[in-house]
């Protein structure tokens, strides 16, 4: 693997935000943990999954009902995942460990894996955003060009077109063939696992079987296999293409920065911080209904610079990092709504797809 390192020497940014950020904490006593407003959404969205669940196997429906309620009981997993699992798995969601633990399984629950997730996420995403070599969340997939960077292939020109069905069938791959890759490989990407507990080797195994009988071979047994696989594509189709296009509108817009790991070792010219800033971008942070259901990320600046607060803060932390990237003259990304974040990354990977030279875009 290669050697990033950042040139912090200048840390005068990241030192004035972190004492504004934690003396509003401090200032108002709140707990950087989740709140009761984070508290109503694991009430509210588990049980619903359920009842769904339950729902779909033994209710009396239509046909046309039966995808209406796969499309919700998909985009309620989704919500679940930005929700639940996300805060509880970056340790934001309690202050106590093993509630963080017990709900990061969430993410089981959906067919992945939360020890292989946290790697991949916390541990690599979150510290080399945008490293073309380092970055899982950027080369994932051989047929999509995610950064400038990469190599140009003639089939990119289309990506653009077929970049959304992609990411509709983007859970299944981290289900059914990334896992299982990653896990007897030991390794995510470039970096290796280099130990896995017995507790987790039994999560892993367990859960897989769990989510085998609950999704499929219950399901089929009771409603049969076509209508169970229609079901089922419908649902992940659902949750891939809301968690991923979510993800992508942070990191993969016409605003945000690359950086490649091409050499043993590779030095950032900025410190993590600036870098945080460079290859992140916000979305429709005013739109409150956006924010609740997308779990506060679209506050992804804030969410990379401050993983270990819950996203509940987000909005009001906001308005410090704007005012210390004023102050240090710095970028703070942002697009005002969902629609122009959708056409900015639908306008970067149009380009990227482009053969490089050829002057299009």
């Amino acid at each position: 693997m290669s050697r990033v390192i950042f040139n912090n020497t200048d840390h005068r940014f990241s030192d004035a935000l972190k004492k504004s950020v934690n003396d509003y904490f401090r200032t108002n006593k709140l707990k950087k943990t989740g709140n009761q407003d984070l508290h109503i959404k694991a009430f509210l969205f588990i049980p619903l999954a359920i009842l769904l669940y339950l729902y779909l196997l033994i209710g009396n429906y239509s046909a046309l009902l039966g995808v209406l309620l796969s499309i919700l009981f998909g985009f309620n997993l989704s919500v679940i995942a930005m929700n639940v699992m996300h805060d509880a798995c970056h340790g934001s969601y309690s202050e106590k460990v093993w509630v963080n633990n017990f709900l990061g399984l969430t993410m089981n629950a959906l067919g992945s894996n939360a020890f292989l997730w946290k790697i991949k996420h916390n541990k690599i995403h979150h510290t080399y955003t945008n490293i073309d070599g380092v970055d899982d969340d950027i080369s994932a997939w051989p047929i999509l060009r995610q950064s400038p960077t990469q190599e140009w292939k003639p089939a990119h020109r289309f990506q653009h077109l077929y970049m959304f069905p992609l990411y509709g069938i983007s859970t299944l791959v981290w289900m059914l063939a990334d896992d299982f890759s990653r896990y007897f490989k030991k390794k995510v990407s470039s970096t290796v696992i280099n130990k896995i507990s017995l507790t987790e080797h039994f999560l892993f195994w367990i859960s897989k079987a769990l989510y085998v009988l609950f999704y499929m071979i219950i399901p089929a047994l009771i409603l049969g296999w076509q209508p169970w696989l229609a079901g089922f594509l419908i649902v992940h189709i659902t949750m891939g293409i809301v968690l991923t296009t979510v993800f992508q509108l942070a990191h993969l817009v016409c605003n945000t920065h690359f950086e490649s790991s091409g050499q043993e070792l590779n030095e950032i010219g900025s410190g993590w911080a600036r870098h945080e800033l460079m290859t992140t971008s916000n979305f429709a942070t005013d739109n409150k209904i956006v924010s609740w259901f997308l779990g506060g990320l679209n506050f992804q600046i804030e969410h990379h610079l401050f993983p270990g607060i819950s996203h509940v803060h987000y909005p009001a932390i906001s308005q410090i990092v704007k005012m210390e990237c004023e102050k240090h003259e710095l970028p703070y990304n942002n697009y005002p709504t969902v629609h122009r974040a959708v056409v900015s990354h639908f306008r970067f990977m149009k380009e990227l797809g482009q053969a490089p030279g050829s002057g299009a875009g």
